[in-house]
């Protein structure tokens, strides 16, 4: 697990591709916010998260990533488990100080116009296209 990256993967390359190529511009793992959200957007007050599916339990029924694992799962439970609790208590934190917050899964960028159109969503504050 220690080559388990934390920044830099590759669901959060294309989310701030798509994000950079929509002419945004941002700020990378605040390690001064809650959780440290991959994409920052001070002026605004948003944040995005880019969420592994497998590590952060994507719930999803068509999400086949974030299934557990069938052996050693006292272990794999209590991890993602951890996992889980930590992301909902750091977006209660970004959102009691007054930040939107956006979590974007691992699965979710296997479409990019409907991920293109989510994010310009969240960042103006239109509605969808």
């Amino acid at each position: 697990m220690s080559r388990i990256k934390s920044r830099d993967t590759k669901p959060e390359m294309v989310v701030r591709r798509v994000l950079h190529a929509a002419g945004f511009r941002y700020r990378l793992h605040s390690r001064d916010l809650p959780g440290k959200p991959d994409v920052v957007f001070r002026k605004r007050r948003k944040a995005i998260f880019v969420h592994g599916c497998f590590w952060h339990q994507h719930e999803l029924e068509t999400c086949l990533d974030g299934r557990r694992p069938k052996s050693n799962t006292d272990y794999w439970n209590e991890k993602l488990n951890r996992n889980v609790e930590r992301d909902r208590r750091n977006v209660e934190l970004l959102q009691a100080g007054g930040w939107d917050v956006l979590v974007v899964w691992e699965c979710d960028i296997k479409n990019a116009e409907k991920l293109d159109a989510r994010l310009r969503s969240f960042l103006t504050d239109a509605p969808p296209r």
